[in-house]
């Protein structure tokens, strides 16, 4: 997993590339001197206001409705201990590797702000995790936003929990030794920090958008080819048609659309053939556009969140002004309410899609072969993946209904108001899989139609990088062939990117 020699120092802001880098691609994580002298310096000041008494919610107080009961100096190292044992209780299916693997950069990043108070060796052992890939086991189902995901991994700080060392799953403390590591003693408001913030929901989110954003322009590739495949027309996309409703995202789509069919001897054969395609085909720079400009509207939100100290409380440490204040900017609204928008925008991606690959594979629309087969009836050909397209588009669907919307109080009511922005974030990855499921079997019908489409003709420069991509993986389909195999490759063709950059090597780099 991880990239020779790739490091992400932390201190100054980071961008999604950077958090990708971390939590997919396993690069290394360093902290800059200021990173370390601002974490040490709210440090300094928890440890005096202990020392004084002072009142500090979570650090001389219970937490939650339990903020009234006072807590003594020589207990405030049990209550640490207590909110990770009593907080990890989220269960079902663990959270995979890259999912933890963000969430903990998400904390270094969190408390690294230096508003949160703890030791900079809590954030050492953390950045010893992430370095040596040693990623705790945690459980994703049963958070409305933060905290017991979160508790589960900081059980292995202390030598509890399970671990991920190798590919082996072993007890907390075992893995810190197999590691060269040995369980820390939380000091005060440390067991708190760990929990509290949106650092689940933002490392779940950005994984997220990263990858609906490369999906989004794939789309526009594969909308491009299904375009040339159907002897579309080019007038929709027509700079003059963009200028006088000037969404840039439109505009941008429209000239990738453009950018990939140059050179086409396809769309200049057929040019004026009809005065008008299907809305699938002929509005892709609109659908697409609006799709691509929602996701860029989180991926802004996302970025601003991942350099944020979502802590609460918060310590000022302004020399003259230092204060202690409780506030909530734990909440989780603003990354769910983005990824509630993005799962809609992914929706309105995979419906085009589907609607595309319909008319690819129907005879009476594209005049191929019914299912894109040379003897349709003994063959099925390509008519089942339309049926997975659509089941998948039906889970999509669902996923698109927003979480946020809910509200259930928690707390004894001293949460009477909860975010939900954990499952946004959480089902945004699952659709962007499942979008990328429903493009990779539209690039599939486009591969097998070229078959029986003027084979003497040039495809677009860009479109015929693309098949050659597909064509590296997939065969051409003369009978019926064992297809889930070819799906689960074009899938990944596109979620890594490699169709992306296979296109762009040619037309440059698309928006």
């Amino acid at each position: 997993m991880k990239k020779e020699n790739q490091t992400v120092v932390l201190g100054a802001p980071i961008t999604l590339k950077d958090f990708i880098a971390v939590a997919r691609d396993g690069a290394s994580v360093e902290f800059s001197a200021e990173y370390q002298a601002r974490v040490k310096r709210s440090r300094t000041l928890v440890e005096r206001w202990v020392d004084e008494g002072k009142v500090m919610y979570g650090v001389t107080t219970g937490f939650g409705a339990l903020c009234t009961k006072a807590i003594g100096k020589e207990e405030t190292a049990q209550l640490q201990e207590n909110i990770l044992l009593s907080h990890s209780v989220s269960v079902g299916e663990p959270l995979s590797i890259e999912r933890v693997r963000g969430t903990m950069l998400m904390v270094l990043q969190n408390l690294g702000q230096g508003y949160s108070g703890v030791s900079i060796a809590v954030l050492e052992q953390y950045r010893n995790f992430l370095n040596l890939g040693l990623t705790p086991w945690a459980p994703g189902d049963g958070s409305v936003g933060y905290l017991s995901p979160e508790a589960h991994m900081a059980m292995v700080l202390i030598g509890g929990g399970k671990a991920y060392l190798n590919g082996e799953l072993l007890e907390g403390r075992e893995a810190l030794a197999k590691a060269g590591l040995a369980p820390l003693v939380l000091g005060s408001k440390e067991g708190l920090a760990l929990v509290s913030g949106t650092t689940s929901s933002t490392a779940m989110a950005a994984l997220a958008i990263w990858d609906l954003l490369n999906a989004a322009k794939a789309a526009d590739i594969i909308g491009a080819l299904t375009l040339e495949t159907s002897r579309g027309v080019l007038g929709a996309f027509d700079p003059r048609v963009m200028q006088v409703r000037p969404h840039p995202d439109q505009t941008r789509t429209a000239e990738n659309v453009r950018a990939v069919l140059k050179g086409s001897g396809i769309m200049e054969k057929y040019r004026g053939s009809r005065v008008q395609d299907a809305l699938s085909l002929r509005c892709i720079p609109q659908l697409h556009g609006a799709a691509k400009k929602t996701l860029l509207d989180a991926k802004a939100a996302i970025e601003i969140e991942m350099n944020a100290c979502c802590d609460n409380p918060i310590i000022w440490p302004e020399d003259g002004n230092e204060a202690v204040i409780s506030a909530c900017n734990a909440d989780s609204s603003y990354v769910g309410m983005e990824m509630d928008s993005a799962c809609i925008a992914a929706v309105g991606l995979a419906k085009m899609s589907e609607r595309r690959n319909n008319r690819l594979i129907d005879e009476s629309l594209s005049g191929y072969p019914w299912f894109c087969i040379k003897k349709p009836g003994l063959n099925s050909g390509l008519m089942i993946p339309q049926y997975t397209q659509a089941g998948l588009l039906n889970e999509l669907r669902m996923l698109a209904t927003p979480s946020t919307i809910d509200n259930t109080p928690t707390c004894g009511n001293q949460e009477d108001y909860v975010a939900m922005g954990y499952n946004a974030c959480k089902k945004a990855g699952a659709a962007a899989e499942k979008l990328e499921y429903i493009l990779a079997i539209e690039l599939l019908s486009g591969y097998q139609a070229q078959q029986f489409l003027d084979i003497d003709l040039n495809r677009g420069e860009g479109s015929a990088a693309a098949l050659k991509a597909v064509g590296d993986l997939v065969p051409v389909m003369d009978k019926d062939i064992f297809l889930y195999p070819h799906i689960v490759a074009l899938r990944e063709l596109i979620h890594t990117g490699q169709l992306t950059k296979a296109v762009e090597r040619v037309t440059g780099p698309l928006n």
